[in-house]
């Protein structure tokens, strides 16, 4: 019984035809280029799914990061830039965008008033609420063909390749959504 092959299978098979010599060492290509294809998919779905809310992936980033940071739900927008892994400047393009839809407010820190906290308002908690739920769905139904076991198994061993390659994150409002 032959498995049904993948675009990256296709891919080994032409390579292995082409250079037999190099059989042995594609086998990187097995695991990183389904990794680069899936996140393709993802990605598409994701800014499809996000514009059905009215935001684009960007911004829900920086609403998630906010609520997930605790009350009173605000960050400086530096503390937002490693979670993003953006530029300062498309933070402040996101918070700009995101205030003027209402979503988040800049508001002056007590403590150090040259210092500007992002906070988000009420009609931003709420959708955030409610695209967070939903958005769980989602990323269910993208992993609907495997079982709990195995995406334990796949998350375990990308968070250990993440971990080797520097991906590690001392504040929890650093990590994305």
């Amino acid at each position: 019984m032959e498995t049904e092959k993948d675009t990256v299978a296709t891919f080994i098979g032409q390579w292995q035809t082409e250079r037999p010599d190099l059989a042995e060492e594609l086998w990187p290509i097995e695991v990183l280029a389904r990794v680069q294809r899936m996140t393709r998919i993802i990605d598409k779905q994701l800014k499809a799914f996000m514009a059905g809310h009215g935001l684009e992936v960007g911004e829900f980033d920086v609403l998630a990061s906010l609520r997930r940071s605790g009350p009173p739900y605000a960050l400086t927008a530096g503390a937002l830039v490693p979670a993003a892994m953006v530029t300062s400047g498309a933070i402040t393009n996101r918070i700009d965008r995101l205030e003027a839809k209402g979503l988040v407010e800049r508001v002056r820190d007590d403590a150090d008033r040259r210092s500007v906290r992002i906070r988000l308002t009420e009609p931003g908690r709420a959708l955030c609420e409610s695209v967070m739920e939903e958005h769980l769905g989602h990323y269910a139904q993208l992993l609907a063909p495997l079982d709990r076991d195995t995406s334990r198994t796949v998350a375990e061993a990308l968070r250990t390749l993440l971990l080797a390659h520097g991906d590690t994150a001392a504040d929890p409002a650093a990590t994305a959504s």
